[in-house]
């Protein structure tokens, strides 16, 4: 079966875009191509997997998310900002948009050319300083939900984090992101305030089970956290993530992610060990 599709990329979140109005795919098959194709060295590569499909609610489409592991994420905010440029430039939506989701509509704008500006679901649920008991001493953490049903996220100071080895941290990621206190688990976002007010952030993502250059829910629910505690007097809060650098504006409940998006291929997948 050969499969059209964009490799794109968001602050170094990468994904693999398929127009799935037009190829008709199951979402059990969905979730296979995900698994086999998001696999690096043995073929496409990537964190996610997004498939655009018919509206289902007045939107201008529907977008589905699957990680590399093959299961279903309720929204992805870096996914979100490169499949609305994607939808733009085939036709499919005009420079403001309204992307649905499982976890409810994400209004999308096109700022320029590659930079492009979503609005993440609201928090539905914040609880903060959280007190864990993990690997023998105790975390404090903020826990954030965005959007119903919500993509749960776990926000954790860490000091010199810039200067931390992420394999130093990741038995300790792996720990939070299994916590049995969230029924859910969650992505799990690390973070360290720098002197001119920015803020460096390392997130351990769930579904990829790994760190990833950048998650774009993960980075608005730090600066929801951060503005809400009244940690960083900046709006939009810098954010800088290992592939670059976002900006949230937080307004109030509403969390606008903009930054930049990258094509980087578009092509065909005809990987021989596809069995869908």
């Amino acid at each position: 079966m050969k499969i059209p599709f964009n490799k794109m990329q968001g602050a170094g979140n990468d994904f693999i875009v398929v127009n799935n109005l037009e190829l008709g795919l199951t979402g059990e098959q969905l979730s296979q191509l995900a698994k086999q194709t998001c696999e690096r060295r043995v073929s496409v590569g990537a964190d996610t997997l997004i498939a655009i499909e018919a509206a289902k609610n007045g939107g201008d489409f529907y977008a589905r998310y699957y990680n590399s592991d093959g299961s279903e994420a309720e929204m992805c905010g870096n996914g979100a900002r490169c499949v609305a440029r994607f939808a733009y430039e085939i036709g499919l939506a005009l420079e403001e948009m309204v992307i649905e989701s499982i976890a409810g509509d994400v209004p999308a704008q096109r700022l320029s050319e590659r930079i492009y500006r979503v609005q993440l679901n609201s928090p539905a649920v914040f609880k903060q300083d959280i007190v864990l008991q993990v690997e023998g001493r105790e975390i404090i953490v903020d826990y954030v939900e965005l959007g119903n049903p919500g993509i749960p996220h776990l926000v954790v100071h860490y000091p010199d984090l810039a200067m931390t080895q992420l394999e130093t941290i990741l038995d300790l990621g792996r720990e939070l992101r299994n916590h049995p206190a969230f029924e859910k688990g969650a992505n799990v976002n690390f973070y360290d305030l720098l002197r001119d007010g920015h803020v460096v952030e390392r997130t351990y993502e769930r579904g990829v089970e790994d760190f990833t250059l950048a998650c774009g829910t993960g980075t608005g629910s730090t600066a929801y956290v951060l503005n809400k505690k009244g940690l960083t007097p900046d709006n939009p809060v810098k954010v800088e993530v290992l592939g670059g650098q976002l900006q949230v504006n937080v307004e109030g409940e509403n969390l606008f992610l903009i930054g930049d998006t990258n094509r980087v291929i578009e092509g065909t997948i005809i990987d021989e060990n596809l069995n869908l």
